[in-house]
């Protein structure tokens, strides 16, 4: 890994926990908190809580396959067999899930990472959630002393 969080670092969630409180200036629960509150008040608090928490969701995945693992592992002769093989490789897919989500939630939390101010970063805003209509949804008001329906509209149009 990178950022100062090497690949021996057992803690990885906890780094990367400690870096979004610095940066977001409260606790994770506050932070949750809030972002649960308002959800579009500040997207960027609420990528990085979504992707917080997909990261914790992973360690704890990582942690019990590893027990799993070690359990097996002690139970075993000399040689492995196919089911503890099967649960080396489910490790090693945690690990990379895992990885995976920190290298997200670094990403957020880097301002100057790649794609961030270019036109990859134009697109990536575009599909955020609109907090409103793209366009009117209701009908315009007519001015006052219109009286003309709609109809009468289209049937003057269709005479010509």
């Amino acid at each position: 890994m990178f950022d100062g969080i090497s690949e021996d670092s057992a803690d990885v969630v906890g780094v990367l926990t400690e870096r979004i409180e610095a940066r977001f200036g409260m606790g994770m629960d506050q932070l949750k908190a809030a972002v649960a509150a308002a959800p579009t008040a500040n997207l960027d608090a609420t990528d990085v809580v979504k992707w917080h928490n997909l990261l914790v969701e992973a360690q704890s995945v990582l942690e019990r396959a590893e027990d799993d693992l070690l359990a097996a592992l002690q139970t075993q002769p000399s040689e492995v067999d196919d089911p503890t093989m099967g649960l080396a490789h489910r490790v090693n897919a945690a690990v990379t899930a895992r990885d995976g989500r920190a290298m997200v939630v670094r990403w957020l939390l880097d301002p100057n990472a790649p794609g961030k101010k270019d036109l990859a970063a134009e697109r990536l805003a575009r599909l955020r959630p609109r907090t409103g209509p793209a366009v009117q949804t209701s009908a315009p008001n007519r001015p006052l002393g219109s009286t003309a329906p709609a109809t009468a509209w289209r049937s003057a149009r269709a005479a010509r």
